[in-house]
This record gives structure tokens, C-alpha cells and sequence, in this order.
């Protein structure tokens, strides 16, 4: 479905392009974890192209581990509609208004309401169009957000239904104190970067050599953070807890994370048997919607302080505001593309500042380093104005495939120069990985198949010989 030129108004939107991108990293067990063992790391992908002379395109992507990208794509495909033959002027003046239509389209709507598969979607939308903003700006998304006025990022906030706890007067206020000393700020963050801390160590799938190994290569890389991956067996944990903490010493923190693996009891429990190592954090100890199971664990672990931490998996700004309500967390875990993009995120940026709430976002994956690092640099400069307890996660993984990928520095991520949000991918790597058509999976499953056909020729030569052989015997009886 495409448009045919430009309305009077100017460019629009002329094409909407999506792509199935999969890669196999299952066979490594990178990314394995006690929920999820074999992820193929994958990207639903879209490209909003304009009839522009600029020719500059949107790019924009949610994250998922494989089976059921497919499914992603297609609830993206739907969005077509609401973005094809948009004004590429107005979509870039006021990007906030896309997320509000593609919620607001009460068929559509059902199929959430701002949840799941649908709203992640609208976030890939929403996402591509900061990133078209942006770059028609010149400006990296976090300089884009942080050079803002105040009232205009307030218009981009969808305040329905966090309203009770964050009004439209009180973001504005935030916003307004957050632009003080910004100036130094963005100087610092330039010079230093913003911390970051990595989970490269601690795959559940890794031996303990590994571990030990990337571990103190994570020490020596300046990260003063490293997380390992927990609640499969008990034993393993407290053994391969053990190695990391012999690994990197006293003064380097271990978070752990259990990827939503436990009821509320057990992860008390199993926390607890942990605490002689010292971790600083648990991550997903339970459903990611049971506010009040967090808040139990949370009080629970208090004695040990161990802090909670989740996010990840939470699905809209009304799930954040009840878990700070709640007082269920001591770090916020925001993800570039769970919720419904930018726009959302910044309305969780705002409700964690507001609860004075360290931000410490979930990364890794396909591209979610590259995207988030954005949200907390814009915190940082032009919001919270502090990276006191806070950290941005870092995988060393598929950074490669972005034209424009992160760079780390002693530990620290190094901010963008480059117009947009970080989310263009190579067209190599589209063309390789798409699934299943791509160069490497066609190949792949051609493999497969005749791996496959082959065996099951060698199968039937067994029981074909098996079957004259019962034959002969039966005959000589």
C-alpha cells in the first residue's frame, strides 16, 4: 500500500516497509536465561520512506527472541493506515500526536488496550518517527529531547490515566527545573559518557570458565557492574555466584536477575540463599504485572538490601505509575521498545522523576543499546540531571549491524553525534538476516532440509532392511 505524491500540504509518508530480521544466537546460548533458554535475538523492522527531496527515512524496530517476530510484523502491517499519506511536516512538529491516533483507533484498541503485541507495535511506529524528527533536525535524539522546551515535550505526553499522580502542570514543572545547569551537564556527558554496566558475563548457558573469564574482562573494561542470570537451580546459582564475586572482588557490584522465573515466596527464599555474595539487585523476580508481589519481595529483601529492579516486561505507563505508587521498586527498568515508543517512555521518565526513582534501563538484544541510550542521556541533561545509581545495560552483541552502533568507553557509553535515533540498520544486514528468505536462513533451511530429507532416506533404508530381514526369518520358520 502506497501513496501517490505529495499532498498540498507537502511531503507525506509514502511507503511503510517492514521486515522479519532474525538472528540465530540461540546457537551460542547468548542471551539464555531460566525463562528463556534458546532466544533467537529478532527484529520487527519498519522504514517509513517519504516522497521528500531529503530522501531521509524513519527507521524503527521492537524487540523479540524468534518464534512469533512473524507476529509482531504483521500487527505493524495493520498500522499502515494510520501512517501512509501523513504530513511528514506535521508527524516531525508534534510526533506525540502519532501514538495518540494509533491508540486511539478502537479496533485496534481492543486488541490491547496499550499491551502486547499491538502496543508494541504502535512503539516501532512511534519510535521510527522520532528518529525521522530527529534526523530532519540534525540533532541525536537525546539533544533533540534535551533542547526542547519544556512545553512542547509536555504536548508529546499522553497523561490519560497517570494523571492522578503526574498532571500535565507537574511535568511541565519537572521539566522547567531539569533545564538548570543543563548546558554543564551535556558538557560532562560528552567528555565522560553515561556508566553503563554489562550482563555479557553472566548467560545462564555459559560454563563457569566463561563467566570468570568475561567477568574480569568486564572489570578491566572499566564497567563497575556486571549482572548474571539466576533461578534455573539453586546450586548453580550459589556456585557460579560465588565465581563471579571471586572474579571481579568486593567492590564491584553483581546484580541478578530471574527473568520473572519465581513465585513471590520463592524469590524471597531464593534471594536470600544468594545475599552472601553481595548482589545489588534482583531483576524480574516474579510476573512482571504482580505489583503487589514485587512490593511483598521488596520488603522482605529490605533486611539484606538487596534492591528490586524490573521493567523489562512491564507494558505501559500506567503499570509504572502503580509500581511507584505502590512503592514496589527501587529501580525503574525502562525498554526503548516495549511500551509505545518515545512518547511513552518519556511519560515514565517523567513519573520516575517525579518518585525520585533511579531509571536503569534494559538493553541488549537487537539495537535496544543504541535506542535507549538516548532516554537516559536526555534524563540526565535536561530531567533528573543525575546518573547517581544509575546505569544503562550493555550486551556486546549485533552491534555491528547498525550504521550508527554504540560505542562504549571505560565502562561508559559515549554520546551519539549523529542525527536520529540510532535505529538504522545496515541493508546488508536486512537483505542476510531476513527471515526466511534472507541470504543467511534460505541457506539455512536449505541446509536443514536436506540434513533432514537425508535422514529420513537413511531411516527408511533401516526399516526397509529391518523389514526383509524379519521377512527372511519368518520364511526360513
Amino acid at each position: 500500500m502506497t501513496s501517490t505524491g505529495s499532498s498540498a500540504g507537502g511531503p507525506v509518508i509514502r511507503e511503510v516497509a517492514t521486515y522479519d530480521i532474525r538472528f540465530p544466537t540461540s546457537r551460542e546460548l547468548d542471551g539464555s536465561d531460566a525463562m528463556n533458554p534458546d532466544p533467537d535475538y529478532s527484529a520487527a523492522y519498519l522504514i517509513l520512506r517519504t516522497d521528500a527531496e531529503d530522501a531521509i527515512e524513519g527507521h524503527g524496530f521492537t524487540f523479540t527472541i524468534g518464534r512469533g517476530n512473524d507476529v509482531q510484523v504483521a500487527a505493524i502491517e495493520a498500522l499502515k493506515p494510520h501512517l501512509i499519506g501523513r504530513s511528514v511536516a506535521e508527524l516531525c512538529a508534534d510526533p506525540g500526536t502519532l501514538g495518540r491516533a494509533l491508540t486511539g483507533d478502537s479496533q485496534l484498541r481492543w486488541l490491547g488496550p496499550e499491551k502486547g503485541v499491538m502496543h508494541m507495535a504502535i512503539g516501532a511506529a512511534v519510535n521510527a518517527a522520532w528518529d525521522l524528527a530527529s534526523k530532519r533536525a540534525g540533532l541525536p535524539l537525546w539533544k533533540f529531547l534535551a533542547q526542547a522546551e519544556p512545553e512542547w515535550l509536555v504536548d508529546q505526553v499522553d497523561f490519560r490515566y497517570i494523571a492522578d499522580v503526574l498532571t500535565p502542570a507537574d511535568a511541565l514543572s519537572l521539566l522547567r527545573a531539569g533545564r538548570a545547569g543543563s548546558a554543564a551537564r551535556e558538557e560532562q556527558l560528552r567528555e565522560r559518557g553515561y556508566p553503563g554496566y554489562t550482563t555479557s558475563p553472566g548467560w545462564l548457558g555459559y560454563s563457569d570458565e566463561k563467566l570468570t573469564r568475561l567477568a574480569q574482562q568486564a572489570v578491566a573494561d572499566g564497567f563497575g557492574q556486571i549482572k548474571l542470570k539466576v533461578g534455573a537451580e539453586l546450586a548453580d546459582d550459589v556456585r557460579r555466584m560465588k565465581a563471579a564475586r571471586a572474579a571481579v572482588g568486593p567492590d564491584i557490584r553483581i546484580a541478578i536477575d530471574a527473568n520473572q522465573r519465581w513465585n513471590v515466596g520463592e524469590a524471597v527464599e531464593w534471594t536470600r540463599a544468594l545475599a552472601a555474595y553481595d548482589p545489588y539487585w534482583i531483576e524480574e523476580p516474579t510476573s512482571p504485572d504482580d505489583i503487589l508481589g514485587h512490593a511483598a519481595i521488596r520488603e522482605a529483601l529490605a533486611p539484606e538490601r538487596i534492591k528490586v529492579a524490573t521493567g523489562e516486561h512491564v507494558q505501559n505507563r500506567i503499570v509504572f505509575k502503580q509500581l511507584l505508587q505502590a512503592g514496589a521498586i527501587d529501580i525503574l527498568q525502562i525498554d526503548a521498545a516495549r511500551v509505545g515508543g518515545v512518547s511513552e517512555n518519556l511519560a515514565i521518565l517523567l513519573l520516575a522523576a517525579k518518585f525520585g526513582v533511579p531509571v536503569c534501563p534494559h538493553a541488549g538484544g537487537v539495537g535496544l543499546c543504541e535506542l535507549v541510550q538516548h532516554l537516559s542521556m536526555f534524563d540526565f541533561v535536561a530531567l533528573s540531571g543525575t546518573t547517581e545509581d544509575r546505569v544503562i545495560e550493555y550486551v556486546d552483541h549485533l552491534h555491528d549491524h547498525f550504521e550508527t552502533p554504540v560505542v562504549m568507553r571505560d565502562g561508559h557509553y559515549v554520546a551519539p553525534t549523529t542525527p536520529g535515533f540510532s535505529a538504522t540498520m545496515h541493508a546488508g544486514s536486512i537483505a542476510e538476516f531476513t527471515y526466511p528468505d534472507g541470504r543467511f536462513w534460505a541457506a539455512d533451511l536449505a541446509q536443514t532440509s536436506e540434513v533432514k530429507s537425508s535422514k529420513e532416506t537413511s531411516d527408511e533404508k533401516s526399516t526397509s532392511a529391518a523389514s526383509a530381514a524379519q521377512i527372511a526369518e519368518e520364511a526360513a520358520v
